[in-house]
């Protein structure tokens, strides 16, 4: 019974009951990305709030390739070669990760 009392007891704290605040900052609202494939060397990132983006970029070997921050929508990959890559998008507290395949 002693047993059931400490499953008990580290069941209710593993459930978040003693978090302050969650561990996934959630999906950013509105997310497009667009062409995906990557055919012109352009790729549009378009979200509801617009704010300024964080972007990573990385390969297949988990090597980040690019980090910059865009103010509008439109990022520039014409230096990449053909591949697929991981693309990461942070706005404000909120983040995406897509697959990106540039042609």
């Amino acid at each position: 019974m002693k047993h059931f009392y400490l499953l008990a007891f580290l069941l209710v704290f593993s459930t978040g009951f003693a978090q302050d605040k969650p561990t996934n900052p959630g999906e950013i609202s509105g997310f497009k990305l667009y062409p995906n494939p990557v055919t012109n060397g352009k790729v549009f990132i378009q979200t509801e709030a617009n704010a300024p983006k964080k972007i990573l970029i990385f390969d297949v070997l988990g090597t980040q390739v690019i980090e910059t921050t865009i103010l509008g929508n439109e990022l520039n990959l014409s230096n990449l070669d053909s591949g697929i890559y991981v693309l990461r998008v942070q706005e404000k507290d909120k983040v995406a990760t897509r697959k990106l395949i540039i042609k």
